[in-house]
């Protein structure tokens, strides 16, 4: 059976108000120009940097470090190892060994074995690798292969996007939209003009910025690449907002009418009594 609806009456009228209303707010606010990243870019755009980006340490930062020579009771001292243990808490008698991590402290510094305390804060990987080879030239007979990694390097992504968390990169670099893929990319209701990137120094000092992701120029800002510990927060747009009042309004009229028809049966059954 067809089901016509006149919308003249007030089915028809309440049929139009719930389903063609919102369907039309929807896509009034949230046009091309609102959604798409990088707009209005008409030809490749080139940027040359002066050398890849590298992540700089700062403090808190875990760390680990190890120095490998062809004599492996040379370098031995100047690697933290310490015994594995089992599941039941003892230590492993298989001879195992696990690599201990280096915390950057609040004056950006660590103690490496031998050589002491050692400031570290502001300085890429590759510089604390040859600084650290220069070092230990002292000591050791042969030049030493120096490995520096960071395995705490971390970013956040919250807000308007589909999956909101904190990730754990392992390759140490990270940009903006690598993060927002991370988490899912951004619903149709995330503001893609003023996204926040929340930012903290090796000094402490704390910062807020916009992100402009339909910008065609996003990849030559200073933002681009994000830190560790960075957070991206992605604000809900205005259609996200009105939806919101109106179901929370909703909600309460779907309240009340359900009281009103509880006492109106319970009228009508004592009534009937």
């Amino acid at each position: 059976m067809k089901h016509k609806y006149n919308f003249g009456t007030g089915m028809g009228r309440w049929l139009l108000a719930v389903v063609v209303l919102p369907m039309t707010l929807l896509l009034s606010c949230n046009s091309q120009k609102e959604i798409a990243y990088l707009q209005e870019q008409d030809s490749a755009i080139r940027t040359v940097m002066d050398s890849l980006y590298d992540a700089r340490i700062k403090p808190k930062d875990l760390l680990t470090i190890t120095v490998n020579t062809f004599d492996k009771e040379a370098s031995l001292p100047f690697n933290l190892m310490y015994p594995a243990s089992s599941p039941n808490g003892y230590s492993n008698n298989i001879g195992e060994n696990v690599m201990q991590k280096y915390l950057v402290d609040n004056d950006g510094c660590i103690d490496f074995p031998v050589l002491g305390r050692i400031k570290v804060s502001g300085m890429t990987k590759k510089e604390v690798e040859a600084y650290l080879r220069v070092r230990l030239g002292v000591y050791l007979k042969e030049e030493p292969l120096v490995n520096v990694r960071m395995v705490n390097y971390k970013i956040s992504v919250i807000g308007e996007v589909a999956h909101p968390n904190t990730y754990t990169i392992t390759n140490e670099k990270v940009n903006v939209l690598e993060a927002l893929a991370l988490a899912g990319d951004l619903t149709i209701y995330g503001k893609r003009k003023n996204v926040k990137l929340m930012r903290e120094s090796e000094t402490g000092e704390r910062s807020v910025h916009m992100v402009d992701l339909t910008d065609k120029n996003l990849i030559n800002s200073p933002y681009f690449y994000l830190q560790q510990n960075d957070v991206l927060y992605v604000e809900p747009n205005r259609t996200k907002m009105r939806n919101s009042r109106y179901s929370a309004l909703t909600g309460q009229v779907l309240t009340g009418t359900s009281v009103l028809v509880s006492v109106a049966s319970l009228v009508v059954t004592l009534t009937k009594k």
